[in-house]
């Protein structure tokens, strides 16, 4: 029989919650003063959410699905802020690349282009707009480097290496 005429084919589906940015196992869950609150929006707009689908009267079958997608990743986000290690990178000697530390590079291979890359937590990573998370192949070569360093960057492409051109602390 095709299952286009059984009745409530969903509600067997299993809910499958997303996965957060994994973070390796004894591995600390730092976050910038910034991913902190990024995380706390976070949690309110799936608050929003929850309430507004627990007063929705559409089909209830999607409605109790929707409500146990909701609350597992409410779950999931409360464990990461529980785990949250918010560090204050006004302590970290300026000179140094650490957690929070945004990095101007330059890349003699691509004509001298500089690029800067701010190391932060694995939530609020964004590759786009060059934050990195703390566990990034890229982000373990810089931590610990000073300007002046250079590292040499291994990809698909081949090898490139980078000078570090600054470090700033700047929120």
């Amino acid at each position: 029989m095709s299952r286009a005429f059984l009745k409530n084919e969903s509600a067997d589906d299993p809910v499958v919650i997303p996965a957060r940015a994994p973070l390796p196992a004894g591995s600390a869950n730092y976050v910038t003063p910034r991913g902190l609150v990024m995380l706390r929006d976070e949690l309110e707009t799936l608050e929003k959410e929850h309430a507004q689908a627990q007063t929705n009267e559409s089909d209830e079958t999607e409605r109790t699905r929707q409500l146990a997608l909701l609350n597992g990743r409410i779950a999931a986000l409360n464990q990461r802020i529980a785990t949250a290690k918010v560090v204050d990178t006004q302590s970290h000697p300026q000179d140094e690349v650490r957690f929070g530390a945004t990095v101007t590079l330059q890349s003699r291979k691509l004509g001298n282009v500089d690029r800067k890359l701010t190391i932060v937590g694995v939530d609020e990573a964004d590759a786009i707009h060059g934050r990195i998370a703390f566990l990034a192949p890229v982000a373990r070569l810089l931590l610990g480097k000073r300007v002046g360093d250079l590292v040499t960057l291994r990809t698909p492409q081949g090898e490139s290496v980078l000078e570090i051109k600054a470090i700033s602390y700047d929120d």
